[in-house]
């Protein structure tokens, strides 16, 4: 019945929502409703549809998240909060290998289901449906990096948390404020090429409007792989990655970082002969994405430092006060986050 969720919808193009913000007439919101909405003090159990839903109803009402819908590994859960870190794995609705049936909703009961990323009118029609079958919610939002701010404020709305909501908005917009004077002071000729190695043999990246790739082209980088089109996720050979030159490397996989330095088939590339190939913390969550949420927001910082120098000397405190808003923890510092990110100095 779910077949339909068989691709991950923040890998396709993005379809406006229509609900509008409280407090901000005639303005499209970036959430579309199906279903009654409850009035936002009697939304006590969200179910998240896919990651990035997760990790937002996460920061912004932990108590309400009833579990994951994909499995964290111990060092990401050692570095959240005890309600986060209890929480079982309930599986997915949006993603390949859709995990959750209709019946397992049902016995949930969850208040809301809330899905985020980039949406067009499949997964609209799919969200509309599974209300219809479930009489349960189903709010699916649009989750582009540079719209965090409001998506904080109006999933916090909708979630009774209006003051926390507008806390992490304000350090959004904090963020992303610092990444376009960085981009409007470097021309985009001179914006460094970057090449996103994911996955352990570095051959998978992200092209032109991929959500995946937002990270580095809001912190001024340009993703060397927009050559080969617009799309999502896609598998590259190491001949497309010499032939683009890339002048800095991104990876989350510790073991490809190590890795590629020693590789004579990588020695090729600028990057890896200039010894630029940086490896971004990812616990809990990615700074680059794995998932595609408001976790990105430090990894824009990250970049700014790593790319252009902006904030380097304060990176460490930018952590500190990320960490603590978002997460409700300490910053671990880059010799625990580094157990899974290698070097990111």
């Amino acid at each position: 019945m779910l077949r339909a969720l068989a691709c991950a919808p923040w890998l396709l193009p993005a379809a406006r929502g229509a609900w509008a913000k409280a407090g901000d007439p005639g303005q499209p919101g970036l959430v579309t409703a199906f279903g009654r909405l409850p009035p936002p003090a009697s939304i006590r159990r969200v179910f998240a549809a896919g990651a990035p839903a997760s990790v937002l109803t996460a920061v912004l009402a932990p108590q309400a998240l009833l579990g994951w819908p994909w499995r964290l590994s111990a060092e990401a859960l050692g570095a959240l909060p005890a309600p986060l870190r209890d929480l079982p794995l309930l599986g997915r609705l949006a993603g390949r290998g859709s995990t959750v049936s209709v019946e397992t909703l049902l016995t949930l009961k969850p208040d809301l289901i809330l899905d985020v990323g980039t949406i067009d009118a499949t997964y609209a029609s799919t969200a509309q449906r599974v209300a219809e079958q479930t009489g349960i919610p189903y709010a699916l939002v649009d989750g582009r990096l540079l719209d965090s701010p409001r998506q904080l404020r109006e999933v916090g709305g909708l979630l009774g948390v209006p003051a926390r909501a507008e806390t992490l908005a304000t350090y959004a917009e904090r963020t992303l404020a610092l990444a376009a004077r960085q981009r409007s002071a470097a021309a985009a000729g001179r914006r460094p090429g970057v090449y996103y190695a994911r996955g352990p043999e570095g051959l998978e990246t992200g092209l032109d409007g991929s959500i995946n790739m937002e990270t580095v082209e809001v912190a001024g980088g340009r993703n060397v792989a927009a050559e080969a089109g617009r799309g999502g996720v896609v598998r590259v050979s190491l001949e497309q990655v010499l032939g683009w030159a890339p002048e800095v490397i991104l990876t989350q996989d510790a073991g490809f970082a190590e890795r590629v330095m020693s590789d004579p088939l990588w020695r090729a590339v600028p990057a890896v002969r200039a010894g630029r190939v940086l490896c971004a913390p990812a616990v809990p969550f990615g700074w680059l994405d794995v998932p595609p949420s408001v976790n990105r927001l430090i990894g824009v910082r990250w970049l700014l430092a790593h790319l252009h120098g902006v904030g380097r000397a304060e990176l460490e405190r930018a952590g500190a006060e990320f960490y603590r808003l978002f997460y409700g923890t300490d910053f671990p510092g880059w010799a625990e986050s580094g157990k899974r990110a290698g070097r990111t100095k």
